[in-house]
């Protein structure tokens, strides 16, 4: 099962951050104080039916606060929703939790009213529900079919300045550890050497608020800072026409207009033989494409 990651300094650093007391942690998941002061110590954990109530008394996603590798079986869905198993009979109008009990440990399929009904209760589709019904029984095939099918009908890729840097934000840092819009105004402002930007616009650019695009020297400061390229940060057509006026001049020195590339800032030694060698291939398949005439 891949349970949710507990981590105690990060628990400890939110509720401190949000100035929650430990008791007030402990009143809303309905434990001790000192139950909540042995899992920031880290003598015990709480248990993955508690997650749920800690991500909202620290008042953080759950996924964020606690995140997960890995797909979600049945026990994982029934502890996201906060249930402890002998719970979720009465959700499903039987005596005891054995329906349940007996699909999570892959010894018998739920039937098929209990699936609606667990579903609802969990708070998840009836397909998510019956995917993780397979993961409990050991198979995925079928939801990796689907999942990838999914996938290529839905392109979530970051495209604007906004999504670019959230993408970052929530990909690059753990959990509860990405740096601020101050933060990052102050690095992209050490980068220029004066104030080129404030947290405010920071924030502004995250959020897709400002359409305009920022200076230059900003985009550099947000590529260090992330440690990126800059032309991350570019939108998608200008990079394209860049990659295209590459491969042009790429191939015009394949073809010999060396003394082209060379003026158009590659130094007096041009290209390479490694670098032409390499990319061969990709000028000979863009010659296909576009004609081998050199570009003026």
């Amino acid at each position: 099962m891949p349970a949710r990651h507990f981590d105690r300094t990060v628990v400890r650093a939110v509720r401190r951050a949000a100035e929650i007391p430990q008791a007030e942690v402990g009143a809303a998941v309905g434990a001790a104080d000192s139950t909540v002061a042995g899992w920031e110590l880290g003598s015990n954990v709480p248990d993955q039916e508690k997650l749920r109530g800690l991500a909202g008394v620290l008042r953080k996603p759950l996924d964020e606060l606690f995140p997960r590798e890995g797909s979600p079986d049945l026990t994982d869905l029934r502890c996201d929703a906060g249930l402890y198993r002998y719970e979720v009979a009465r959700f499903i109008g039987t005596k005891s939790d054995g329906p349940v009990a007996a699909a999570e440990n892959g010894v018998r399929r739920l039937k098929e009213k209990y699936v609606t009904k667990l579903a609802a209760a969990y708070g998840v589709s009836e397909k998510a529900l019956e995917h993780a019904q397979e993961r409990s029984f050991g198979n995925t095939v079928a939801e990796t079919r689907d999942e990838s099918a999914a996938a290529a009908e839905t392109d979530e890729s970051p495209r604007t300045l906004g999504e670019k840097i959230s993408f970052l934000l929530k990909h690059s840092y753990p959990a509860g550890a990405a740096p601020g819009d101050e933060e990052i105004a102050e690095a992209v402002n050490r980068h220029a050497g004066s104030e080129v930007v404030t947290a405010e616009e920071v924030e502004a650019l995250r959020a897709g608020a400002d359409t305009n695009s920022p200076p230059p020297v900003v985009l550099e400061g947000l590529a260090e800072f992330f440690g990126v390229e800059r032309m991350y940060f570019e939108p998608d057509e200008a990079v394209a026409r860049q990659v295209y006026q590459g491969l042009r001049v790429l191939l015009a020195s394949k073809n010999g207009g060396i003394r082209r590339v060379r003026a158009r800032g590659l130094g007096p030694e041009g290209l390479s033989p490694e670098v032409l060698s390499l990319l061969t291939d990709l000028a000979t398949e863009f010659e296909k494409q576009v004609g081998s005439e050199d570009p003026e």
